[in-house]
């Protein structure tokens, strides 16, 4: 018989049993840390010991309560008052007056992940973000206003079952320190959810902002709970493994780095909290014995002008074409290169190296680390095993190139080292591309640059995160998710007499 009871405390070397047959032990800072109130969390997959602190705890749970009171709310929200909220928060993000507060705080954010030696590529406001910010918010209004109610009907006769998209609830969001991932977050509202935001730390400042300035303002003038989306104001990344195992949640979604995101993704899964995970990115592209030069040229140009996660990360040539499309290459990432004020890092595979010059390795070059600049190689040797690898890059941008003896080659090596994201084929043959389609396991594949996966610019609507398929494919929807997707299934049936089977 078990017997259950309270953990007040740990003690170095106890042993934590996972998995079903494994165990781990406790290390002395963890033993130390420990007070009572606070949670153990073991993540049953790697047996990777996380402590939540009684207060972020309680926080956050705070955070879900007014969440889950809010979507009951907005069930009975007056016509038009989620509209409303679009029109005032992008109404607010226009104002010069409201948007130098917001630009103020980031300018602290910045300055303090700079002293940090943090990245600040994705982490600093400017008036393109902002502008991205005010059109994303201003595409909700019209998706908001429809009425997506009956998506089918089974007519049986003397009785009917409608086919219902219904809201999911909770939506819990865990990502980056991108301040404009908050605004986007707010898609969810269009659908019927509400969401609670975790902001990556480097960015909380900035994200307290948008909040006091601009999105609690514009719900209050909309008339909607002020807990329809909500920020855990809190830097301690415990607050993600927090709200990530709070079952209330009914979807969770995670952006970020792939091991942070892999083990938010254990937590929501050992909670029962369906998940939507998006972390490893790095497009691929490869060039076929049919290629436009000039094309792959410009695809390769034009997927380098910042880091995110669509950014082209591998390049693969294949032979028979190396002698005219490496120079193309070369010359199209030094421009990608120069565009930023500098020149590219370039990891180079055996198969690669002979027809990369071998000046290029003996080159030096200043590459623009996070944590300061840097003289490394402007070319160096890398295994083919590391192919998976995606590069963090500041203003350098970086990139792997190989050469392979065919298409099927690159197919094989996208299938068995890349998290399985982005694919291009730069072809001019169609058969050529009807292969390639058929064989690569990736959600998005494409024909020139890589930067078109992005929700807002393919699809017209924000997105929330874009999934790989590295841990396999998706049930019943694409690799963008998007506010309008948070849907559930309803059947209602409707009898003209009673019915009995």
């Amino acid at each position: 018989m078990s017997e259950q009871g309270t953990l007040e405390r740990l003690e170095p070397g106890m042993m934590i049993p996972f998995g079903g047959n494994r165990y781990t032990r406790v290390g002395e800072d963890l033993a130390r840390d420990f007070r009572p109130g606070d949670r153990l969390l073991v993540v049953q997959e790697t047996g990777a010991l996380l402590r939540i602190p009684a207060q972020v705890s309680e926080v956050v749970r705070a955070r879900v309560g007014e969440a889950r009171r809010a979507f009951e709310a907005l069930a009975q929200a007056e016509p038009g008052a989620v509209v409303r909220f679009y029109e005032a928060f992008a109404d607010a993000l226009a104002s010069d007056a409201i948007w130098q507060q917001i630009a103020d705080a980031n300018d602290e954010d910045v300055r303090r992940a700079v002293a940090r030696g943090r990245s600040t590529t994705r982490l600093k406001v400017s008036d393109k973000m902002r502008a991205g910010m005010i059109d994303g918010l201003r595409v909700w209004p019209a998706y908001a206003a429809q009425d997506r109610g009956v998506a089918d009907r089974v007519d049986h006769g003397d009785w009917q079952v409608e086919v219902v998209r219904v809201p999911l609830g909770v939506v819990g969001f865990v990502f980056e320190g991108r301040p404009n991932v908050l605004v986007d977050a707010c898609g969810v509202l269009a659908s019927g959810n509400t969401a609670v935001l975790r902001i990556g730390s480097d960015a909380l400042g900035t994200a307290e902002a948008l909040v006091r300035h601009a999105l609690r303002p514009a719900l209050q003038a909309s008339g909607l709970p002020a807990g329809a989306v909500s920020l855990v104001d809190v830097e301690d990344r415990a607050a993600g493994w927090a709200m990530f195992s709070d079952s209330r949640l009914a979807l969770a979604v995670a952006r970020g780095s792939g091991t942070a995101v892999m083990q938010l993704s254990s937590v929501a899964r050992q909670a029962g909290v369906p998940v939507s995970a998006h972390g490893t990115g790095g497009a691929w592209m490869v060039a076929d014995p049919s290629a436009d030069a000039g094309r792959f040229e410009r695809a390769v140009r034009y997927s380098l002008d910042r880091k995110v996660c669509n950014t082209l990360n591998v390049c693969c040539i294949v032979r028979s074409r190396v002698e005219d499309l490496m120079p193309r290459f070369l010359k199209a990432i030094d421009e990608a290169g120069a565009a930023l004020g500098g020149t590219p890092r370039l990891h180079v595979t055996p198969a690669a190296q002979p027809y990369v010059p071998a000046g290029l390795f003996a080159r030096q070059t200043i590459v623009r680390r996070a944590e300061g600049d840097r003289e490394e190689p402007y070319a160096s040797l890398l295994q083919e095993d590391q192919l998976g690898r995606e590069w963090e890059w500041e203003e350098t941008p970086e990139l792997t190139v190989t050469v392979v003896e065919s298409v099927d080659e690159a197919i094989d090596l996208f299938n068995r080292y890349s998290p399985r994201f982005v694919a291009s084929l730069i072809a001019e043959s169609p058969q050529a591309h009807a292969h390639f389609r058929a064989r690569i396991d990736a959600p998005f594949v494409g024909d020139g640059f890589t930067r078109w996966v992005d929700g807002q610019y393919a699809l017209g609507k924000p997105e929330l995160g874009l999934s790989n398929w590295e841990h396999g494919r998706l049930l019943g929807r694409g690799g963008v998710l998007t506010g309008a997707d948070l849907a559930a299934v309803r059947l209602v049936a409707t009898t003209a007499v009673e019915q009995h089977r």
